[in-house]
């Protein structure tokens, strides 16, 4: 199963220069909890960086500071150099830009897998119900779904459910796309074909920040690799140099306790 063209025309060259998502110095906290900590980060134009850590180490929030679901406390975030934790910018105008995929799917249950794919490209950018479903159509084609365009979700597996939310994610061609822990809710003979959706968006070019306990997969197809550590980016570069030659010692004890599970 290969995804084809899935993204069209969305990943093209950022218009400033910038890279597409840059993060300085964000802090993030929920009570006296300290989630992110001064976390700088630059995602480049049609790279995929892996967010890797223990759980609870940051990673989730992160997406949902970049997605401007959760408020910063203090430090800022740029989407193709536009600051848009401005408090006046305009966040659904930022939120139509960026796709996000989470580990539960969250695909409208009273809907077919048609009118998920198409709500958002006709009710908030304005396509053409017929265009829409056209383009939801190949995407279904592509992801081998076609036979699934009437269906509800609950007649779905797990990995089908999870290719369809990624479907809806990039029916409106984002300009970045959020990944957080969308293997996680699956059973272990779905992953692949999940995971293997991700790899035709990187090589057509899609820009992707994900959240993974997916080691093999971090190394395989990221760009660049975080390692975060209570908040804090502690380790980052690309896979060869994380995984291979980490420089933190809690990166190194991080990747000997998966190897000793059997996950590395």
């Amino acid at each position: 199963m290969t995804a084809g063209a899935l993204t069209k025309d969305a990943a093209g060259p950022p218009p400033t220069g910038e890279p597409v998502l840059r993060l300085e110095a964000v802090r993030k906290t929920y009570g006296p909890a300290v989630v992110l900590r001064d976390v700088t980060l630059e995602v480049p134009a049609h790279s995929v960086t892996a967010l890797i850590g223990a759980s609870g180490s940051g990673k989730s929030t992160l997406l949902r500071c970049a997605n401007l679901l959760e408020e910063v406390d203090d430090g800022a975030v740029f989407l193709d150099g536009e600051e848009i934790t401005d408090p006046r910018t305009d966040q659904d105008a930022v939120r139509r830009r960026i796709g996000v995929v989470f580990q539960a799917y969250n695909l409208f249950p009273h809907m077919t897998v048609l009118d998920n794919i198409t709500l958002a490209p006709r009710r908030v950018h304005g396509v053409p119900r017929h265009r829409a479903e056209a383009e939801a159509r190949d995407l279904l084609e592509r992801l081998g779904l076609a036979a699934r365009a009437g269906e509800y979700p609950d007649r779905l597996s797990g990995g089908q459910q999870q290719r369809v939310a990624i479907a809806r994610a990039v029916a409106t061609r984002p300009r970045l796309l959020l990944l957080d822990e969308i293997t996680a809710a699956l059973d272990p003979e779905l992953v692949g074909e999940v995971l293997a959706v991700i790899r035709d968006l990187k090589d057509e070019g899609m820009t992707m920040v994900i959240a993974t306990h997916e080691m093999a997969f971090a190394r395989d197809v990221a760009d660049q690799v975080c390692f975060l550590d209570a908040g804090v980016v502690l380790e980052h570069g690309p896979p060869e140099q994380v995984f291979g030659a980490p420089a933190e010692q809690r990166t190194r004890d991080f990747l000997r306790r998966l190897t000793e599970a059997g996950r590395l």
